[in-house]
Order: C-alpha cells, then structure tokens, then sequence
C-alpha cells in the first residue's frame, strides 16, 4: 500500500470514529507525533504492531488498517 493510501486510510478510520489524533494515539500507545506522521504519509513503514494497536484502538480488524 502506497504511504498516501494508508494516510488516508487511518485519517478517514479514526475521523468516522470521532477521534482525535491525541485520543487514537493514547488508545493505541503511540504518540500523537507518530501517528501524526503516519497520516502525513512521512511515516512509510510501520512495524508491525502498530497496525494491530491502531486497529484495536479503532475496534476494528486489523486488515481493515495497512500494515
């Protein structure tokens, strides 16, 4: 998945949950900077645990995240 696609994809995921950046980072156990820069498209390669943090912080999936 390109970095633009899964920007966009965790943007649109956590703004249909109603969620702050702040708010996702803190359910996930990331900092908001991460995340911040993982939906700027800066961030191109996640390990793979934060994939599967953001999703459960979402209550989702996590194929519904890139990973």
């Amino acid at each position: 998945m390109t970095p633009r696609r899964m920007s966009t994809v965790i943007r649109e995921l956590r703004g249909a949950k109603g969620l702050t950046q702040i708010q996702l980072a803190k359910r996930a156990k990331v900092t908001r900077g991460y995340l911040a820069q993982l939906e700027a498209g800066h961030k191109t390669n996640p390990s793979l645990p934060t994939p599967r943090k953001l999703a459960k912080a979402l209550g989702l999936p996590v194929t519904e995240l890139p990973g």
